[in-house]
C-alpha cells in the first residue's frame, strides 16, 4: 500500500503545479498588415550556451569562434539571451521555441520524442516547412501538424548520431536549393510566401556530452556551426537574389553545464543565445546600449544593446515576421524591441498577441465556470463579453487615430492580465488538492506509526479482519469517499483526483481503528517519565528530519552533523570510553574526516592522484584485516582453532587477497586510461575489456559468496572490497576517498551501537533477548525471543536516515544526475550512449547505499530486533521530508529554483521505494551471519 501511495502521489505535483497548458477550441489570428518577410530561416544549436557563443577567445585572431554571428550581433541584427524553462531538454525547448508554450513537465514520463497531444506551431501555420536534422526532434512537429505533408523532414538515421550531424544538415539544405534548379515545382514552392526552413544542429549537444562545453571539440563545433550558417545564408540570399524578404533567427533549445549535462535549472542550462537579423529585424542599438550585467561583461559587446527574452517569446516573433497565425497555445509575449517596422505594424502585432492570449484565458474561464460548483471570477478580468468587446474596440480606435504608443501599452497590459488570469485558473484547484494530499501524507505517517507501535512496541498481533470490527468507522469512511467522489464527478475533475482521495480516507479510517494504540501512547506521554522517554525522541526525530530537509539546500549541514557526531562518545556512558578508548577515538576521527566531503565543491576536475590515494587506503585496510583476521574473527580464549575454523580462516584470507588484487588492478587501470585519454590516444581495448571484467566479477562476489555462519565483520569486509573496484573505476577525484571514509564510519557506528546495547546497564533488555554474561565477563548471544522496539531505537533510525543523506550528497548532488561527471564512465566507454552512461552513473551513486544496506541488516540482528521493525520505523518518519518538499515545489521564480524543487520532491517521494530496495538488498548481502560482541 505504501509503495502505491507514494507512486500515485508523485504525480500530484504535476496536477497541482504543472497542469497541461494546452487549450482547445480557439480561432487563430494574424496581423492584418503585410509582413516584412516572405520566408523565415530558424537555426537551433542544440545544447549551445550563450556565454560560449558570445565570449571572446584569445587564441583566435578575430577574438571569436563565431565571426559571422558576432558580426550579426554588432552590425546587422538584434541579439540577447533567451531564458529557457525546466526541464532543459531538447523536446520541451523546441516546443517553447516553435509552439510558444512551456510543455507540461509531466510529459517527461512519455519521452521527449513523441507528442502526448497534438499542438499548434509556427510550422503548422506556415504554407510549407522544410526541416533538417535529428529524428528525435523533427517528427513531433510533423505529426502535430494539421497537414503533415506541409512539414517536410530530412533526417539522418538514429544510428548516425555521431559528431558529423551538422555538416550533414548544411549539405542537405544546399542539396535542396540545387535541386530547385532542375525541379520547377520545387522552385515554385520555394518562392512562395509564408514558408519556413528549420535547421536542427545536434553536434554541439553531442560534443558537449562527450567532451564538456569547455573542450576543444565543443568550441570547434561552434566554429563549424558559424561557418555553416554563413554558407547557408549566402546560399539563400543568392537564390532569392538578395530580395530582402528573408528573416533569420538563431537560438538554442537549452544550454549545458560544465560537466556536460543538462536537464535541471542551472543557469548554464537555461541561458541560451538569441540572434535575429534580416527582413523586419532591428539593427543594433549603439546609441544607448542597455541590458548588460556581469554575465556579459567580458564578451566585448557592451557597446551594443543586449535584449533578453523568454524562450516562448520567439514563436510570436517568428509568426509576426512572416505573417503567420500566432500558434494557438502560445504564451509568448511579442518582443517589440526586435521588430523594425512601422508603429502601426507593431501596434497591430501587439493587438493580435493580446487577443490570442486572451482567448486562451476565456476558454479556461468558461471551462472552469461550467464545472465548478462554487465558481469565483478572476477579478481583474471579471467582465462580460460586451466589456471585452469594448476594450478591443477602444484599442482598435486608438490604432485608427494613430495613437500607436497608447494602443501598444494597452495591449501589453491586456496580455499581462490575461497571462495572470491563465495562472489564476491553473492554480484554481490548489487549495482542494493540497488539502487532500496533505491529509494523505499526515494520514500515512500516523497510520504507519500506529502500525509499528501496535506490532513492535505493544506486541498486538491483530488479525486481518480487524478492519471490519468497527462498522461505524467503515460506514463513515465509505460515506466520506462517496461524498468526495460525487464532488469530483460533478466538477468533472481528472481521473487521477479519484486516486488521490482514496488514500487519506483509507489511512485515517485505519488510524481510527487503531485508536486504542494511540490513546495508550498519549497516556504514556503525559506521565513525567513518559515525557522523557517519548517526548524527547519524537522532538529529536522531527528536528533531525527538518535538518535533513535543509541539507538538500545546504550540504554544509551534513558536515555540521558529523562534527556533532564526533562528540557523541562524550555523551555515552563512561564505561564505553574506559573500555574502548580506541574505538571512541576512531569514531570521532572518522566523523571529522567524512565531514570534509560535503564541504568540497560538487564540480570537480579530474585528479587521478586522489583516486590512487583512495585505492591505497582500501588496500592497506584490507591487508590489516588479513593480518589481524584470526583475532577479529575468532576472539576465543582457547589454545588454537578448530579444524573447521582454521579452514574458514584460510578461505577468508584467499578471498580477501583476491579482492585486493582486483582493487589494485582497478587503480592501475584508472591511472593508465586517464594518461592515454589525456594524450588523445583513445581508450585502449585491453583497458576497456579488463575494466568490464573486473567490474562484473567484483560486484558479483558479495551476492554469490556463501556467507553462512560468517562473522559479521568478515562479511562486511567482503562487501566493502567487492564494491570498491566499481567505485575506483567510476571515480575521477575524491569519490574513492569518500567511499573509504563513509564505509569506515558506518562500520564504526555499527560497532558502537552494538557496544552500547551490550552494556551491563541494559541487562534486562539482553535477558529478554536471551543474552547473558559469562564467567569471564564476556557477553554472548543465545537463541531466544527478539525484543520490542524502545524509545532509544529512534536514535538508530535517525542515524540510518542521516547516512542515506550523506550518500546522496557526499560526492555530488543526487537531485541532479548531471552533477556527476561523464568522465566517470570513460574507463568503460567513450562512445556517447546516454542509456549506458546513465546506468553506470546511477550505479556509482548506489554503491555507498549497498554498503549501508548491509550495515543496516547486520545492525538489526546486532540489536536483536525483528528484521522488519527498524525498516518500518524509517518508513514511518521519512514522509516528514516529503511533506516539506511538497509545499516547497515551485512553478515560478528562477528556473534553477523550479528545477531544484521538482527534483527534491521526487527524491523524497521515491525515498520509500528506495528504502524497500535497501531492505531487500540487506537480506541478499548479509545472509546468515554470526553477530558476536567484540572485546
Amino acid at each position: 500500500m505504501g509503495v502505491v501511495f507514494h507512486v500515485v502521489y508523485l504525480f500530484s505535483i504535476f496536477d497541482i503545479y504543472f497542469k497541461s497548458p494546452l487549450v482547445h477550441g480557439m480561432t487563430p489570428h494574424q496581423v492584418k498588415s503585410a509582413p516584412p518577410a516572405d520566408r523565415l530561416v530558424l537555426f537551433v544549436g542544440d545544447g549551445l550556451r550563450a556565454d560560449k557563443l558570445f565570449q571572446k577567445y584569445d587564441d583566435e585572431p578575430t577574438g571569436t569562434k563565431a565571426p559571422f554571428l558576432r558580426d550579426i550581433a554588432r552590425n546587422k541584427g538584434t541579439w540577447g539571451v533567451s531564458h529557457t524553462r525546466v526541464p532543459t531538454e531538447s523536446r520541451p525547448g523546441h516546443v517553447a521555441i516553435i509552439a510558444g508554450f512551456y510543455e507540461d513537465v509531466s510529459a517527461v514520463t512519455t519521452g521527449w520524442t513523441m507528442n502526448p497531444v497534438n499542438f499548434d506551431s509556427v510550422f503548422n501555420e506556415s504554407t510549407h516547412t522544410w526541416s533538417f536534422g535529428s529524428p528525435d526532434i523533427l517528427p513531433m512537429f510533423q505529426h502535430g501538424a494539421s497537414d503533415p505533408d506541409s512539414v517536410e523532414t530530412f533526417m539522418y538515421d538514429a544510428e548516425a548520431e555521431d559528431f558529423s550531424q551538422d555538416t550533414w544538415v548544411f549539405e542537405k539544405v544546399e542539396d535542396l536549393f540545387l535541386r530547385a534548379a532542375k525541379d520547377k515545382a520545387l522552385d515554385e514552392q520555394l518562392r512562395s510566401k509564408k514558408i519556413v526552413f528549420f535547421l536542427h544542429l545536434l553536434g554541439l549537444d553531442t560534443n558537449g556530452h562527450a567532451f564538456r562545453p569547455h573542450s576543444k571539440e565543443y568550441i570547434e563545433n561552434i566554429a563549424l556551426v558559424d561557418r555553416g550558417i554563413k554558407k547557408t545564408v549566402d546560399l539563400i540570399e543568392n537564390f532569392y537574389r538578395h530580395d530582402g524578404r528573408t528573416s533569420y533567427v538563431f537560438t538554442a533549445d537549452h544550454g549545458m553545464n560544465n560537466r556536460g549535462g543538462h536537464g535541471d535549472g542551472h543557469p548554464d542550462n537555461t541561458r541560451t543565445p538569441i540572434l535575429a537579423w534580416g527582413a523586419g529585424i532591428n539593427g543594433p542599438n549603439e546609441k544607448n546600449p542597455t541590458g548588460h550585467d556581469e554575465f556579459s561583461a567580458d564578451w566585448g559587446l557592451s557597446d551594443v544593446q543586449r535584449n533578453d527574452i523568454k524562450q516562448a517569446d520567439i514563436a510570436p516573433l517568428m509568426a509576426s515576421l512572416v505573417g503567420l497565425n500566432y500558434p494557438l497555445n502560445s504564451v509568448g509575449k511579442l518582443p517589440l524591441v526586435y521588430l523594425d517596422n512601422t508603429p502601426q505594424f507593431k501596434a497591430e502585432s501587439a493587438l493580435v498577441n493580446a487577443i490570442q492570449i486572451y482567448e486562451q484565458y476565456k476558454v479556461k474561464h468558461d471551462e472552469k465556470k461550467a464545472t465548478e460548483l462554487f465558481f469565483k471570477e478572476y477579478a481583474p478580468l471579471s467582465e462580460d463579453k460586451c466589456a471585452a468587446r469594448a476594450r478591443l474596440d477602444a484599442i482598435e480606435r486608438l490604432i485608427e487615430e494613430k495613437d500607436y504608443e497608447a494602443a501598444t501599452a494597452q495591449c501589453m497590459d491586456w496580455i499581462d492580465r490575461s497571462l495572470a488570469g491563465l495562472r489564476y485558473f491553473q492554480t484554481y484547484d490548489w487549495l482542494f488538492l493540497r488539502s487532500i494530499v496533505s491529509a494523505g501524507y499526515v494520514g500515512w505517517i500516523v497510520y504507519s506509526l500506529s502500525f509499528v507501535l501496535d506490532l513492535y512496541v505493544f506486541g498486538h498481533r491483530r488479525r486481518t479482519s480487524h478492519r471490519f470490527e468497527s462498522p461505524i468507522v467503515t460506514i463513515a469512511a465509505l460515506a466520506a469517499l462517496g461524498g468526495l467522489y460525487m464532488l469530483l464527478w460533478l466538477q468533472k475533475m481528472p481521473y487521477m483526483y479519484y486516486a488521490y482521495v482514496i488514500f487519506p480516507v483509507y489511512f485515517w479510517s485505519e488510524v481510527l481503528r487503531r485508536r486504542q494504540t494511540l490513546v495508550s501512547v498519549l497516556k504514556l506521554s503525559t506521565t513525567s517519565n513518559g515525557i522523557i522517554k517519548t517526548g524527547i525522541p519524537v522532538i529529536g526525530t522531527i528536528i533531525g528530519m527538518e535538518m535533513m530537509v535543509v541539507s538538500f539546500f545546504r550540504r554544509e549541514i551534513i558536515s555540521a552533523c558529523f562534527i556533532l557526531g564526533a562528540v557523541w562518545p562524550l555523551l555515552m556512558p563512561s564505561s564505553i570510553r574506559r573500555q574502548y578508548p580506541g574505538l571512541a577515538s576512531l569514531w570521532s576521527l572518522s566523523c571529522m574526516a567524512t565531514s570534509t566531503f560535503t564541504l568540497l565543491p560538487v564540480e570537480k576536475g579530474e585528479d587521478v592522484s586522489l583516486v590512487l590515494a583512495g585505492t591505497a587506503a582500501i588496500i592497506i585496510t584490507g591487508l590489516i584485516f588479513i593480518s589481524a583476521g584470526r583475532k577479529i574473527l575468532y576472539p576465543v580464549n582457547s589454545k588454537g582453532l578448530t579444524v573447521q575454523d582454521a579452514a574458514l580462516l584460510r578461505k577468508s584470507v584467499i578471498l580477501v587477497a583476491s579482492q585486493l588484487t582486483m582493487v589494485l588492478a582497478s587503480g592501475i587501470l584508472v591511472y593508465d586510461t586517464v594518461r592515454r585519454l589525456a594524450e588523445k590516444k583513445g581508450l585502449p581495448l585491453p583497458n576497456q575489456v579488463l575494466s568490464w571484467a573486473i567490474f562484473g566479477s567484483s560486484i558479483l562476489v558479495p551476492f554469490l559468496y556463501d556467507a553462512s555462519h560468517d562473522h559479521y565483520l568478515k562479511r562486511l569486509c567482503v562487501i566493502f572490497l567487492g564494491f570498491a573496484p566499481t567505485m575506483i573505476l567510476l571515480s575521477i577525484s575524491y569519490e574513492t576517498l569518500f567511499y573509504y571514509s563513509y564505509c569506515t564510519t558506518l562500520v564504526l557506528w555499527l560497532v558502537l551501537e552494538r557496544k552500547l546495547y551490550m552494556l551491563p546497564e541494559t541487562a534486562s533488555a539482553r535477558q529478554r533477548a536471551g543474552a547473558y554474561v559469562n564467567g569471564d565477563g564476556k557477553t554472548e548471544k543465545l537463541a531466544g525471543p527478539l525484543r520490542m522496539l524502545q524509545a532509544g531505537d529512534a536514535r538508530t533510525v535517525m542515524m540510518f536516515v542521516f547516512f542515506i543523506h550523506v550518500g546522496f550528497f557526499g560526492t555530488g548532488n543526487v537531485a541532479s544526475l548531471s552533477s556527476f561527471s561523464l568522465e566517470s564512465v570513460y574507463r568503460f566507454t567513450t562512445v556517447f550512449n546516454p542509456f549506458l552512461m546513465g546506468a553506470l552513473l546511477i550505479l556509482k551513486i548506489l554503491v555507498p547505499f549497498l554498503v549501508e544496506s548491509a550495515i543496516f541488516g547486520v545492525l538489526t540482528r546486532a540489536l536483536q530486533l525483528p528484521a522488519f521493525s527498524l525498516f518500518l520505523l524509517v518508513v514511518s518518519i521519512t514522509d516528514i521530508s516529503a511533506l516539506n518538499f511538497f509545499y516547497l515545489v515551485r512553478d515560478d521564480g528562477s528556473w534553477l529554483e523550479i528545477g531544484t524543487s521538482i527534483s527534491h520532491f521526487c527524491i523524497s517521494e521515491l525515498f520509500i521505494i528506495f528504502i524497500i530496495l535497501l531492505f531487500w538488498l540487506s537480506r541478499a548481502l548479509v545472509g546468515n551471519i554470526r553477530v558476536h560482541s567484540l572485546e
